[in-house]
């Protein structure tokens, strides 16, 4: 099999798993404060990937990754984990969901900065158009708590973005030398003393009450999110190539949104299937120039 087909099926893959992280931290904040949950969740990674990384003997990093493995850490582990979760005491999971249609422009722009890449005029846009699409279908949508103030969620959304394509394209540039999974299983590690810190000062004050969806949301978020997914995700990027196999992010709210009806009951439009339509005609496009 061809490397960029094996590169679009492992990406693809990973924004399936990553489709459920909303939903399921919308569930786990019903029972964790946005900081607990942000802290727990790396916490829990990071034991699991420095399990994995001593069991298989894997080699510290150089010290000229270090720095790069800080910016996967601050992008992928804190500040999208965290913003999205801050995020979503203002917006339901079904609006917030969206907004990640904007990360393959996000995550497009760090590959040019950060990881040389250069996709041909066609691609951007495509790009632009797919991300055009899943706004506007954001707008359409609303979806905001009644009596919450709209705006800052999104504002913790689109800071979220940014802090994610950062981390995305940087993870991917380290993955072509050290491995996928070795990657975000290093960025944990280097965030452990910082998240562990923080979980211990943001314990609940009592466990009774928090009921097991949010446990169920936490244990997801943990192994899933922040640590599968990324196993797949960043093997495809850096297999496929960055700015192309990002572009399969905007398929991932129209995965989320039917996760959100599913498990969370929550409202989703009629419009939905139309704009995916277009949305997965604008990744063909984006695939064939990038």
């Amino acid at each position: 099999m061809p490397r960029t087909t094996r590169g679009w099926g492992s990406g693809l893959l990973g924004i399936l798993i990553f489709s459920a992280s909303l939903p399921a931290t919308r569930v786990a904040v019903g029972g964790f404060s946005p900081l607990f949950l942000t802290a727990a969740r790396a916490v829990i990674a990071a034991l699991l990937g420095a399990g994995l990384l001593l069991a298989l003997r894997q080699k510290p990093p150089g010290r000229g990754d270090c720095a790069a493995l800080a910016l996967v850490a601050v992008g992928v582990v804190i500040g999208f984990p965290l913003f999205t979760a801050l995020a979503l005491r203002h917006v339901t999971a079904a609006h917030a969901v969206v907004f990640v249609g904007l990360l393959p422009l996000a995550t497009a722009g760090f590959g040019v900065l950060r990881g040389g890449e250069r996709p041909r005029p066609a691609f951007w846009l495509f790009s632009v158009a797919g991300a055009a699409t899943v706004a506007g279908f954001a707008l359409a949508q609303g979806g905001a708590f009644e009596g919450s103030d709209a705006p800052v969620g999104d504002l913790l959304m689109l800071a979220a973005i940014l802090l994610c394509g950062l981390g995305y394209a940087e993870g991917a540039t380290l993955s072509r030398r050290l491995g996928g999974w070795q990657v975000i299983s290093w960025a944990l590690v280097l965030a452990l003393p910082a998240m562990a810190a923080l979980a211990l000062a943001t314990l609940p004050e009592t466990w009774r009450g928090i009921g097991w969806p949010a446990w169920a949301g936490l244990a997801y978020v943990s192994v899933f999110s922040m640590l599968v997914g990324f196993v797949f995700w960043y093997r495809g990027l850096a297999l496929g190539g960055i700015a192309g196999v990002g572009q399969l992010q905007l398929l991932q709210p129209f995965f989320g949104l039917a996760l959100a009806g599913l498990v969370l009951h929550e409202p989703v439009a009629w419009t939905m299937p139309v704009a995916a339509g277009l949305v997965v005609l604008c990744v063909a496009g984006a695939k064939r120039f990038a």
